[in-house]
This record gives structure tokens, C-alpha cells and sequence, in this order.
């Protein structure tokens, strides 16, 4: 029997750019259908994928940035796994895909308080996520040595809805004008709460193991780790907030350097500045 080909098959969207994972995507095969080249091909939006990005519940909850990534990279089964360190990677490859090379930022030029449109050619800066190297450990000051488990896009999404739910709580809590005194100061002390075991919960997340000084101990039990969170000195704890964060850095764009015209540094913009690149996706993708 002859197969009924849809003529108009040739149309069909085709692989416009070609990705590695900075992670070296070792994830299973539930999450990630693995490439032998290790390279992964990335289809462009369809209208479908568009559209996703205008429903402003799915793009809070994280929904639509997972439906756009299943369309466009097929080989990734289960993006809600993905690590931090490929996302940017994987976004950027998507704009290219769907729309070309070049993106343009609208931006304020320090000092000159100037709004300015820069462009920004998004392959160099594929090209420099190619190349780093991620590290999945730190080492602090008084020798301890902590393993990192990197966070998953779901945590991170999670994080940002609690963020979101308990600043918008703060602001209705400020704003309002039947609650008392009391009862406003007992909703800001619950809010805190919420934040601050929500950032202890993503630290803890975030440890996968930390060895002693002389490298011949290490602990991995989750209880124990935690207990030792509690019980730190808190330098001891920021210190390792701080490696972490910079560590959840890796395989994000970095803000670009920039240099100021001769006007705009008349009108008080340092000689050299820097952007930051952030991709949102309500102006990332439209």
C-alpha cells in the first residue's frame, strides 16, 4: 500500500541551528534522548508555540517555555529536568531559530540617563556558552570542599512562584487599609518566614555532598547536611550562598561590554559600561 504523504511535508519547519548542552547533557533517557554527536537539532516556533507565550498564566507557571521546548528540541523528553546551566543556551538557540540571528535591546546608557535600541548578534553569544567549562564544586576559605547538585528549571520555577506569591502578599498587606498595625506586622513576619526557609530549602537543594578538610571525610546524608546549615556560623553559610550563586552563574550569558559615545559621555556616561542580558518571555520571544 502506498503511503499517503501530505504534499505539503515540505514545508514543514526543518533544524535551523545545532546545540551542545554547557552540561554535557548526561541526563537519562526519560529526560533527554541522547544525540551520538552530541549535538542536538533546534526547530523553530510554530504559531502554536507563539501563542503559548501570550497566555500570561502559562508563562508564570513555567508551562509555556516547556511546551516551546518539546516543540522546538524533541529530544528533550522532560525540560522541567533540565539543569540551570543549559537554559540559556537552549533559549537562545530557539530565538535564532524562529527569528534570526540578531536581537535588538532597548537599554539605558548609565549616567546619561539615554535610552538606546543595541543589537545584539545572539550567535557569539552561543558561541561562548559552546565554551565553558562548568564546575560542579567550591572550595571555601576554612577548607571545606562543597559538591554541588545542580537545580533543576522546576525549582527554579517554583522558587520564583513563591517569591512572586509572597512579594505580591507583602505589597496587599502594605496597601491595605482595614488590617491593624498588629495583624500587618504578623503577615510581614509570616512573609519573611516564607522566604527564608524557601532560600534555605534551595540551599539545601543546591549541596549534594561536602567533604573536610583532610579529604578523607565527606557527608552526603541529607539530615546531616541540614543540621550543619542550622548550626553554622552564618559567615560560614553566606560564604556558601555565595559560591553557589556564583557557580548558578555558569552557563548564562554574561553582560556585555559596551562603549559610550563622545556625546553620551559629555553627558556623564562612564567611558566603558556593561548590559545585562536577560532572557524574559514576554520580550525575549516577541
Amino acid at each position: 500500500m502506498t503511503e499517503n504523504t501530505n504534499p505539503l511535508s515540505k514545508y514543514y519547519r526543518q533544524p535551523a541551528v545545532y546545540i551542545k548542552f554547557p552540561s554535557g547533557g548526561n541526563y537519562p533517557p526519560h529526560v533527554l534522548e541522547r544525540s551520538p554527536s552530541g549535538e542536538y537539532p533546534v526547530l523553530p516556533m510554530t504559531a502554536k508555540d507563539e501563542l503559548a507565550f501570550k497566555t500570561p498564566d502559562a508563562m508564570m507557571n513555567g508551562q509555556a517555555t516547556i511546551d516551546v521546548i518539546k516543540s522546538c528540541i524533541p529530544n528533550i523528553k522532560d525540560p522541567w529536568q533540565l539543569v540551570s546551566y543549559d537554559m540559556d543556551t537552549i533559549l537562545i538557540a530557539i530565538r535564532i531559530a524562529s527569528y534570526g540571528e540578531k536581537m535588538d535591546m532597548n537599554t539605558t546608557v548609565p549616567g546619561a540617563n539615554e535610552q538606546v535600541t543595541q543589537s545584539i548578534m545572539l550567535p557569539e553569544l552561543l558561541d561562548r556558552l559552546s565554551q565553558v567549562t562548568i564546575t560542579n564544586s567550591c572550595k571555601l576559605k576554612d577548607g571545606l570542599e562543597i559538591t554541588v547538585r545542580p537545580l533543576i528549571y522546576r525549582q527554579i520555577i517554583e522558587s520564583q512562584i513563591r517569591t512572586f506569591q509572597q512579594q505580591r502578599i507583602y505589597m496587599q498587606v502594605q496597601q491595605s487599609t482595614t488590617m491593624t498595625d498588629d495583624e500587618k506586622t504578623q503577615k510581614f513576619t509570616d512573609s519573611f518566614k516564607m522566604l527564608t526557609d524557601l532560600n534555605a530549602s534551595l540551599l539545601l537543594s543546591n549541596i549534594e555532598k561536602i567533604t573536610l578538610p583532610d579529604g578523607k571525610e565527606s557527608v552526603s546524608d541529607p539530615a546531616q547536611i541540614k543540621a550543619f546549615v542550622d548550626n553554622a556560623e552564618s559567615k560560614l553559610i553566606k560564604e556558601i550562598e555565595e559560591e553557589l550563586a556564583k557557580i548558578r552563574l555558569q552557563g548564562s550569558v554574561q553582560p556585555i561590554p559596551m562603549k559610550a559615545t563622545e556625546e553620551q559621555i559629555k553627558n556623564g556616561a562612564p567611558a566603558t559600561y556593561t548590559i545585562p542580558i536577560t532572557f524574559d518571555n514576554s520580550n525575549f520571544f516577541v
